[in-house]
């Protein structure tokens, strides 16, 4: 279920599908890199202004789902335009700062992005730029990341399944919006 918060900036009524927290897991795969799943959670926030807050924390998972270690983790701010244009800043724990530019496709909740520029502190692995698809598919959100490197052309690297993550409080507010009339089989509801 997507609700549009009543204090969210007007600007980013395009973008409340990516409100809330997710959960889920995913595969990692990028030569000099170990190949293997992981599990992630991210999180987009806002505080009422015409940005919302994106963070996302990824770990190794072994071959029974457990954490093993830390993968990667990375904040940063999401804006959009009038005209579906979606900017991203963002940082991420290994001295990588980039700039993400793209576009809410119309008509589905899909977002392109590619990176415009890319800044490494001097401890950070080489990396030049990369590109990523995010989609909201059956309530569902999806991603794909591709990077390059010096040595590496552009290829995918990330890509994850995750779950709106249901608190007890939403439970109890959709409880409270359910209406007074609902049909005792629930069937007739869908009629």
């Amino acid at each position: 279920m997507i609700e549009i918060p009543s204090d969210l900036h007007k600007d980013l009524v395009p973008l409340v599908f990516l409100l809330g927290d997710w959960a889920g897991a995913g595969v990692h795969d990028f030569p000099g890199s170990e190949k293997c799943n992981f599990g992630q959670e991210v999180t987009f926030s806002h505080d009422g202004r015409d940005f919302l807050e994106y963070h996302s924390h990824t770990w190794v998972l072994d071959n029974d789902g457990n954490k093993v270690r830390p993968l990667e983790s990375e904040s940063g701010f999401w804006r959009i335009d009038a005209d579906r244009k979606v900017e991203v800043t963002m940082t991420r724990d290994d001295g990588v700062i980039e700039i993400w530019y793209g576009e809410l496709a119309k008509q589905k909740p899909q977002i392109d992005l590619v990176t415009d520029a890319v800044a490494r502190t001097a401890a950070s692995s080489p990396y030049t730029g990369g590109k990523r698809l995010y989609g909201y598919v059956k309530s569902d959100l999806m991603w794909v990341g591709e990077k390059q490197t010096p040595d590496v052309e552009l290829r995918p690297y990330m890509s994850a399944h995750l779950k709106k993550v249901v608190t007890p409080e939403d439970v109890e507010r959709w409880a409270k919006a359910l209406p007074d009339d609902m049909p005792d089989d629930g069937i007739a509801f869908f009629k």
